[in-house]
């Protein structure tokens, strides 16, 4: 193992989970009844910021269920995301992680949410969505389309809100352990090793009025090594612990006060070859993550008509780095980012037609980060404010129609004035039949504000032959984003959904080969910097079906159409397949409490450059699930990812197919409550 690694945890320390949460009873059995809701009466609120059906909701909306969580063993948020159809997870570059793309959009114009408030990008610019662990998750709600009008600058391309559950009166607790093995691939070389592993466990303990939840998260791998004899290791080792709590006091009905505390760290390292000087060197980086994250925040009812929700938010992320060869350590990258945001917000019921939301936002962010002693950042720390100003109005004049208006202004230290409107209605077509039709409609403005990385950032990598700079000048992004789509839903048991999508956005920002900066340079050093280069347009089409045919029964499918082009060259943007699909299928085996799941997925080939040179070839991966219940506080899992063990050619720099090969693995959960 790595030195970052050495720190992380060691297989004993399951123990520690395992007397976390026997000591304190659990929850099995206490979910099951949810497992018998129907998909399409799942509560959303991300889309609306109010309570609705996801059949209901005039905002296109997907959700990953818990019961959904529970059948294809999730353990982190990228996991759970990954069978939603229009969703692409891309490995982040040079570092472990995966971040998420949505209708042709890159990650850092998707907003990640944890309970509607948002998360400083490990990276700067996009949200590392395998290092949140799913710790007392409720479910996952995915938006599709331009959410500036509801949260602001980041969330041009959607939202994903990934919503905790309720604490409940009494004591509870839950344990799962899980753990598998790449076979030969193993970077042991030895197929039964246990190469990867986890384990989490939460305890609740609350009466009416105090409520306190204690969680924590463990996941070790040794990472994936198809050539275990060789120095180069395609997937990287880690090991990430994530704790939080929670402290509710509800002195009365309708009065609620909160505060979080949450912490992650991780230790990963990754081993490479380069090309240099005519030679190819071993090489490998060394990584080092901690994030504290604090929330404060509190429900009011005011009067039967009104409710107050407040919220404070806190959040120091730490990244370090260093890199080593033979010769010693060299890029010694330390890396430090700060989130601070107070919000508020009532809702009034005006009438009996009207629900009006107003609402504040006070936002504050800074970046350091330095290399070998030196900033990367022109000028050395740079900070951004922002003070933001919405309202949004949900009318229903009549049962059929559904009307959400909303309206967003921003004043951006750096940038100004900034507005984002947004207009989305609902309309049912059929009432009171079996087989409901129903048309969704939305139109949105959105904006995205340059980030600091993109302003002031100074990448050097000369000893690869290149540099990245920041731009100091760059303009805010602007898109118009158009959402039509008709559904049917017979009975909550069976609906499908067709849904045309269009993205326009101006002032792209992307990084450009600089020419006279080379020149200028003269050392063969390439120097790239981030510009406002193109006029981009992403659109296309989604269907989703679902049919739960008999109980424990069900079948879902989904396939997307992307076409995304530099409206200026007319040529395809990169990494932006054309077709994806998912097929699920999810049934009963025969003996009491055995139950199984297939995940298929599939994207077709994608151009990895704007030239349209190269393509990145198709793949097809397909998952086995099996869940044995024992009792009602005991359940036992076990999976195959990957079945047909599909991979991309490591020797293909083009191919940004699968990483990981087939991977076996087992797991328990265990529960008590009281």
């Amino acid at each position: 193992m790595s030195g970052a690694c050495k720190k992380g945890w060691s297989l004993p320390s399951w123990f520690f989970m395992a007397t976390f949460a026997l000591g304190a009873c659990g929850r099995v059995a206490a979910d099951t009844g949810a497992t018998t809701t129907s998909y399409l009466d799942e509560i959303v609120v991300t889309g609306t910021r109010s309570n609705r059906t996801i059949g209901d909701t005039p905002v296109r909306t997907e959700v990953v269920t818990r019961k959904e969580l529970e059948k294809t063993h999730a353990r982190n948020v990228a996991e759970a995301l990954e069978n939603v159809p229009g969703l692409q997870l891309r490995a982040i570059h040079g570092k472990a992680g995966q971040e998420v793309w949505m209708q042709g959009i890159s990650a850092d114009r998707v907003l990640i949410l944890v309970d509607g408030l948002p998360m400083t990008a490990t990276t700067g610019s996009a949200v590392d969505v395998s290092q949140l662990a799913l710790l007392d998750v409720k479910r996952i709600e995915v938006v599709k389309g331009a959410g500036s009008a509801q949260y602001g600058s980041a969330a041009i391309g959607g939202v994903i809100n990934v919503i905790t559950r309720d604490i409940k009166p009494g004591v509870s607790g839950e344990l799962t352990l899980d753990g598998g093995s790449y076979g030969d691939q193993n970077p042991s070389a030895e197929n039964p090793d246990l190469a990867r592993y986890g384990a989490r466990a939460s305890v609740d303990m609350a009466s009416e009025q105090l409520r306190l939840r204690l969680s924590g998260s463990h996941q070790h791998t040794d990472g994936l090594d198809p050539e275990p004899a060789t120095w180069a290791r395609p997937g990287d080792e880690y090991d990430r612990n994530q704790f939080s709590s929670r402290l509710e006091w509800r002195p009365s009905d309708g009065q609620r006060l909160f505060a979080e505390l949450g912490y992650f760290d991780e230790a990963s390292g990754s081993r490479f070859l380069t090309a240099k000087a005519g030679t190819t060197l071993k090489q490998g980086k060394e990584e080092s993550v901690e994030r504290q994250r604090a929330v404060l925040g509190g429900k009011h009812s005011l009067t039967e008509r009104q409710t107050l929700t407040w919220n404070l938010l806190r959040e120091v992320l730490q990244d370090d780095t260093y890199k080593y060869s033979a010769y010693g350590t060299f890029d010694q990258r330390q890396a430090s980012q700060e989130l601070s945001q107070a919000s508020v917000h009532t809702e009034v019921t005006v009438g009996d037609d009207h629900l009006l939301m107003v609402g504040a936002d006070l936002h504050h962010e800074t970046l350091e980060q330095s290399v070998d002693g030196a900033s990367e950042l022109v000028g050395g720390e740079r900070s951004r404010n922002s003070k933001e100003l919405w309202l949004q109005d949900t009318w229903m004049p009549t049962e059929r129609w559904e009307w959400v208006a909303g309206l967003r202004g921003q004043r951006d230290s750096d940038f100004g004035n900034h507005y984002a409107p947004k207009l989305s209605t609902r309309y049912e077509l059929t009432p009171g039949w079996a087989a409901s039709q129903y048309l969704r409609a939305s139109w949105s403005g959105g904006y995205r504000v340059p980030n600091l990385k993109e302003r002031y950032f100074r990448f050097d990598h000369s000893q690869l032959g290149y540099v990245v700079q920041g731009n100091p000048d760059l303009r805010p992004e602007v898109s118009q984003n158009l959402q039509l789509g008709w559904g049917v839903n017979y009975l909550s048991a069976g609906w499908f959904e067709i849904n045309a999508y269009q993205n326009l956005i101006e002032d792209l920002i992307q990084t450009q080969f600089d020419p006279v900066a080379t020149a200028i340079r003269g050392d063969g050093v390439d120097v790239h910097r981030y510009a406002n280069v193109d006029n981009a347009r992403t659109r296309g089409v989604e269907t989703t079906a679902g049919w739960q045919f008999a109980p424990g029964w069900e079948l879902t499918a989904g396939y997307t159409y992307t076409d995304a082009e530099d409206r200026a060259t007319g040529k395809a943007l990169p990494k932006r397949p054309r077709h994806q699909a998912r097929l699920g299928l999810d049934g009963q085996a025969g003996v009491p409490g055995l139950s199984w799941s297939v995940r298929l997925r599939n994207q077709s080939s994608e151009f990895v450059d704007t030239n349209e040179a190269m393509k990145s070839p198709g793949y097809t991966t397909v998952d086995l699930k099996l869940n044995q219940a024992l009792g009602d506080n005991l359940r036992l899992f076990a999976g195959i990812d990957n079945v047909t063990d599909k991979q991309r050619d490591f020797d293909d720099s083009d191919d940004f197919g699968p990483v990981a090969g087939r991977f076996v693995y087992l797991g328990a959960t265990l529960g008590f409550s009281k």
